[in-house]
């Protein structure tokens, strides 16, 4: 109980806008760039080819984006904390995907700090915060 005394469970979840990073992907990549030059030099069959290759590619490379940026968001939340949970992501409707669902114990002073960080992260393009609570810490307590 001592480990709950003056502290209250937050939920932060970080979605981010597919298109908008594969967008910014594409302009900063230079393997996605030299992919996009061949593209347009090559007929229409070896052209959809080099496209299939150029999708496979921007997947990985997204996914290798979102595994970055979580570390980082992680990092940077959890400087004002003093515990955190990760939980499942869920789906979303909207066309944005979420790639980060915490569960945060915060002390009661301290939830400001938190705040203004989630909105450092909400300010960068193509990303946006959902910050909940305060919540009684039901995550934090085992049965």
């Amino acid at each position: 109980m001592e480990k709950l005394r003056g502290k209250a469970e937050y939920g932060v979840q970080v979605f981010w806008d597919p298109m908008v990073i594969a967008q910014n992907l594409t302009e900063t990549s230079p393997e996605i760039k030299n992919l996009e030059e061949e593209i347009r030099s090559k007929s229409r069959g070896l052209a959809y080819m080099y496209r299939q290759k150029l999708e496979n590619l921007l997947k990985k490379e997204m996914e290798v984006k979102a595994d970055e940026w979580f570390k980082e968001f992680y990092s940077r939340i959890k400087k004002h904390v003093d515990d955190i949970r990760v939980e499942k992501t869920k789906k979303t409707d909207q066309g944005s995907q979420m790639i980060m669902n915490l569960s945060c114990l915060v002390h009661t002073d301290k939830y400001r700090e938190l705040g203004e960080e989630l909105d450092e992260i909400n300010k960068i393009e193509g990303f946006s915060v959902r910050f909940t609570g305060p919540w009684p810490p039901y995550s934090f307590v085992s049965a």
